[in-house]
């Protein structure tokens, strides 16, 4: 469907060396989309960018640690310098540290929050203002989480950057609107990716979610594909301010 064509547009994406960043910029690439690939090692940004570029795709790889804090207008601007204005911010990177709220550091608690939450902020802030520059709409999607909506035990932190992208998601919805620039929410369920292996390695506690997810298995990382270039492209032009949950049928059952 036309409307799904992403050809022609940029999408800048966080966390795209690996996991379930690197399965949405794969779609959004298949779906005729640049993609600036963002993360923290080098050598998985060239693996990934090899991928990306197999898709006949514009594709560059950029090293950047989004819970340093630093400027993301900077890494905007080298987005466009190097392969175009961004229409899309997919900002997937993450991390997780599991441990009980009563042991739980402020440090780790300003990491992930840093990571999950005032990344998300900055970068959104960035890409819109570029797109105003340009007089061009976007779209902002923010990837959430089951913690957006449930409570999971010794992910305090995790839980509470992740209800807080909601927030994030909604409050932007209402101001940029008429910019045209929306902003989404992607709920992904429990897939098996390297945040996730600790849990999967527990084989009593892998059990247990599965019987818990109407499905009956973890999700794949190109399984988020489709919601990405949903909310990416015009097929979504009247979808703003929104959570779409892709999570085997968690959180409806």
């Amino acid at each position: 469907m036309a409307n799904f064509d992403l050809t022609g547009k940029v999408a800048l994406v966080t966390g795209a060396g690996r996991g379930l960043g690197l399965g949405m910029a794969e779609a959004l690439a298949q779906a005729g989309c640049g993609v600036a690939a963002i993360a923290r090692t080098a050598e998985q940004l060239e693996q990934a960018v090899a991928q990306l570029q197999l898709h006949g795709v514009p594709a560059v790889g950029i090293p950047w640690d989004v819970g340093r804090g630093d400027d993301a207008r900077d890494l905007v601007a080298e987005v466009v310098a190097r392969i175009g204005a961004p229409d899309v911010l997919v900002h997937a990177a993450g991390n997780q540290v599991r441990q009980s709220a009563a042991d739980f550091t402020l440090e780790d608690w300003d990491q992930i929050h840093g990571i999950h939450l005032r990344a998300a902020f900055a970068l959104a802030q960035a890409v819109a203002a570029e797109l105003r520059r340009r007089q061009r709409p976007g779209s902002l999607i923010f990837v959430g989480s089951l913690t957006s909506r449930i409570a999971v035990r010794n992910t305090v932190a995790y839980g509470s950057a992740k209800t807080g992208i909601l927030g994030l998601t909604r409050n932007l919805a209402l101001e940029w609107a008429a910019d045209g620039i929306r902003s989404n929410a992607i709920i992904p369920g429990y897939y098996h990716t390297a945040l996730t292996d600790d849990l999967m390695a527990d084989q009593e506690r892998t059990a247990a979610l599965l019987a818990r997810i109407p499905m009956g298995r973890f999700g794949t990382a190109d399984e988020l594909g489709g919601a990405a270039v949903f909310l990416a492209s015009e097929a979504s032009a009247y979808v703003t301010g929104q959570s779409i949950a892709v999570d085997g049928g968690w959180l409806g059952a």
